[in-house]
């Protein structure tokens, strides 16, 4: 029995009956309504078996503390002392996060990413947040989408992209966005989350975790008013929802491509084809989606100068391959960088 059936105390031979095709849309509706259609997405976060699930995940993750300087290791603790009141502030709409910590550290090539490491409680309330929402969004992605996904590998997403050259397109257009994590307008996102989350409780919530302040190393406070910080559980999730609009556009256009997070990567026949294609997405991705590209990144090139997830895809004599790209062979032969030491602070 996987998680979901366990929140909702299903059987498998239930299961069964809704038939596989709509067994996942059932599972999402059981979350979010009783039969009468009084919402409850709130209850299933707070469950008993997802807040263990919840707190086991966040606990194998270790991380640095967050603002309050508590540890994962203290979790436990801060549950058995505390999750009475947590339960009731969440289910009563009354929960407020803390502010998130900003650490930034060095990208590989060149530059720095900020993290946002929120405290280790709100840690627990967004992966509790993720486990359920993961189970109500996650049958409507897109086939194409392949990052942070239950059951989905950055080694799918190599794989078909190296089939769609096996199957014909001479031409990668690879698509850059520009600091998208910091970048994502919170009132498209909520707008989005409000046609499928009818619990305001849970719009509520993720709101607040938008907007929580981040404080800087220098101990400053800021509330940027756009983005989703990368670093806690929700994030990614959260992400994938923007993006699906994206994908949702390339499909309906019939493109073929491969979306791994905010990487992506679209597969044309021709150099034309490519730039047309490369042209129009930016178009879209700036004007309906209101984000950026980096247009000095994004470009129409030959597989085996794509850079995809660390590899590149070579053909010879009719047949494909996959090899680790040049430049993340170099990262290998560099010491160990500033995230691995963050990791064990």
């Amino acid at each position: 029995m996987n998680s979901e059936q366990m929140l909702l105390g299903l059987g498998a031979s239930e299961l069964r009956r809704c038939g596989n095709a709509v067994a996942d849309e059932f599972i999402a509706t059981r979350l979010a309504e009783t039969a009468t259609g009084e919402n409850r997405l709130m209850e299933s976060i707070c469950a008993v078996e997802n807040r263990r699930s919840a707190r086991k995940r966040v606990e194998r993750n270790k991380g640095a503390p967050g603002v309050d300087g508590v540890k994962t290791t203290e979790l436990a603790g801060v549950l058995n002392r505390c999750w009475g009141a947590i339960k009731a502030s969440l289910l009563d709409g009354r929960y407020e996060p803390m502010h998130v910590r900003r650490k930034s550290i060095d990208k590989p090539g060149g530059g720095t990413r900020d993290l946002g490491i929120p405290t280790v409680q709100d840690r627990l309330v967004q992966q509790a947040m993720t486990q359920v929402l993961n189970a109500l969004y996650d049958h409507t992605f897109s086939d194409s989408s392949f990052g942070y996904r239950p059951g989905r590998s950055q080694a799918q997403a190599v794989e078909r992209a190296r089939r769609y050259i096996q199957q014909g397109a001479n031409y990668v257009v690879s698509i850059d966005l520009s600091k998208f994590f910091d970048r994502v307008n919170h009132d498209r996102l909520m707008s989005r989350l409000a046609e499928r989350i009818k619990d305001k409780r849970v719009l509520k919530l993720i709101r607040a975790f938008l907007n929580s302040g981040i404080t800087l190393e220098t101990d400053e406070t800021i509330y940027p008013g756009e983005g989703t910080p990368q670093g806690g559980p929700l994030s990614p999730l959260l992400s994938n929802i923007v993006l699906d609009e994206l994908d949702k556009e390339l499909e309906k256009r019939g493109l073929r491509f491969v979306r791994y997070a905010d990487d992506i990567v679209i597969f044309v026949r021709t150099r034309k084809a490519g730039e047309r294609v490369l042209k129009s997405v930016t178009r879209f991705l700036r004007e309906r989606m209101k984000l950026k590209v980096n247009e000095e990144k994004s470009r129409v090139e030959l597989p085996w100068n794509t850079k995809f997830l660390g590899f590149r895809i070579t053909q010879m004599m009719g047949k494909t391959r996959l090899s680790i790209h040049p430049k993340a062979l170099e990262r290998f032969k560099e010491p160990k960088r500033s995230a691995d030491n963050f990791r064990r602070k």
